[in-house]
């Protein structure tokens, strides 16, 4: 029998180590001194953080890394694309987060960059078209493009079709959408694992989402409501499988590892999604780390270095 047991010890504030409680501290601290995001223009907020000057820091440019445009159904769609050294041993495509509202494959390079050089995967990251300004479906409709375009050219530009997706929330989310989209639309199956890092997986919010309230830590509830506000500003509800991929078919998806922290207002979306991933007869896999908070692994730590191991481990044997 298949099942995924969690410690409750990993919930109680005991289990978290010393620097994720500094971590956690500073990042509360610094976002408190900021001006509220949202009184600020979103062109704005993208620079600075482009700039260097948001919450996630900014990570060096990877020499690894190039831009190549392929089209799409609402236009051009920029890729950054990064390659390993030698023949690469497989491609993962790569999806931002930023509450489909900001963010940008650019910002990720700490990420991206390390999944090039340690598992020897060319990395695809996808600059989806973003809300307000092109709500719900430019974001999925653009990850769909790009999944289809690597399908189509893994082989030829990469020299393999083994295939690997991720994301970290609201890139997480578009993750779970494009493989439902392939199965439905097109009948494909074509990647074999999926890396999911606390991911929006309910749009109606779960009950940590709306229990979490004012706490800064990276984001709060009404953070959340607002990138949900700005996704579907046009079309789409929050019932939509398409829009939260927990109500979706999750049958025959690839395996899957699950990562969140327990400082995360979205650490039930996770809870659930991994359950209902593991119910639908896909093999899962799910890592909670104490105390740490939303995309935790985008700052430094003990608990970061933990789960971007494991991370290399899962992207390196799949």
């Amino acid at each position: 029998m298949s099942k995924l047991v969690l410690d409750s010890a990993v919930f109680a504030d005991s289990a978290i180590a010393v620097d994720t409680r500094m971590v956690n501290d500073a990042i509360v601290k610094a976002m408190l001194a900021l001006p509220d995001r949202w009184s600020v223009p979103l062109p704005q907020v993208r620079a600075a953080r482009i700039a260097g000057k948001g919450t996630f820091p900014l990570p060096p440019e990877s020499k690894r890394a190039h831009v190549e445009t392929i089209p799409g159904p609402r236009g051009p769609i920029p890729l950054r694309i990064l390659t390993p050294d030698g023949t690469p041993r497989g491609v993962y495509l790569h999806i931002h987060g930023g509450g489909w509202t900001l963010g940008s494959a650019r910002e990720n390079e700490n990420l991206t960059d390390r999944i090039a050089a340690r598992c020897g995967l060319a990395v695809v990251s996808v600059d989806y078209r973003l809300a307000p300004e092109e709500p719900y479906p430019a974001a999925p409709d653009d990850c769909e493009a790009a999944a289809l375009w690597l399908v189509r050219e893994a082989q030829n530009r990469f020299g393999t079709t083994r295939l690997a997706i991720g994301g970290e929330s609201g890139g997480a989310t578009l993750a779970v959408a494009t493989l439902v989209r392939l199965r439905d639309r097109h009948d494909l199956r074509p990647f074999t694992a999926a890396n999911l890092t606390a991911g929006c997986y309910d749009l109606r919010l779960t009950p940590s989402v709306r229990n979490w309230g004012d706490l800064p830590l990276v984001i709060n509830r009404n953070d959340i409501e607002r990138f949900v506000e700005n996704y579907l500003r046009l079309e789409g509800r929050a019932g939509d499988p398409d829009v939260s991929p927990l109500l979706a078919n999750l049958k025959g998806l690839p395996k899957a590892l699950f990562t969140v922290g327990t400082r995360d207002p979205l650490i039930d979306d996770t809870l659930f999604m991994a359950n209902a991933w593991l119910a639908a007869g896909n093999a899962t896999e799910l890592d909670v780390y104490p105390g740490g908070c939303h995309v935790f692994i985008g700052f430094p730590g003990s608990i970061t270095d933990q789960a971007l191991k494991r991370v290399d481990a899962f992207l390196s044997d799949f």
